[in-house]
């Protein structure tokens, strides 16, 4: 069902790293600019050897839906951000997203969806061989996507250098 309302949407995607803390950031910049609103994707990616449920280190050790605790670290992500950024607006009026499956497939549906305009994204830029191996969620997203993928790295640290 896609949103045929004249304001423009922004998917953006995150992992709760560095790089979608940049790329949430920068969109909250471009919407502002745009009068565009923000739509703040998580995709849990269910394990397969522990499908529904994340085990949590509690005083009873017990189980936790995956959903729930990744609704959790989603909502931290964006209130700890609201708290470092209040001059984006945009922010605390973004749509939260939670869904569950592949990422990549998730994203353009989420896209589609909701009527996005365009999708920003974090990535890390991994080169050669880590590459290779790993793969790269965000170029698949741009080779694969209708509608146009800004990529947005953050800045290198002391610690990653």
């Amino acid at each position: 069902m896609v949103d045929k309302s004249s304001k423009q949407i922004l998917l953006v995607p995150v992992d709760f790293s560095l790089h979608s803390k940049a790329a949430l950031l920068k969109a909250c910049e471009l919407a502002e600019c745009m009068k565009a609103s923000v739509v703040v994707l998580h995709v849990v990616h269910d394990p397969a050897e522990l499908p529904g449920y994340y085990a949590t280190m509690t005083k009873k050790k017990r189980l936790v839906r995956i959903e729930d605790v990744a609704r959790e670290m989603l909502e931290d992500f964006i209130d700890k951000l609201l708290k470092s950024n209040p001059q984006y607006h945009c922010l605390a009026k973004s749509k939260l997203r939670l869904v569950t499956g592949l990422p990549v497939t998730r994203i353009l549906e989420v896209a589609e969806r909701v009527g996005a305009s365009m999708i920003i994204m974090g990535s890390q830029g991994r080169t050669g061989l880590k590459h290779i191996l790993l793969g790269s969620k965000a170029e698949q997203v741009v080779h694969l996507s209708h509608i146009p993928v800004t990529i947005v790295k953050a800045e290198k640290t002391d610690k990653q250098r």
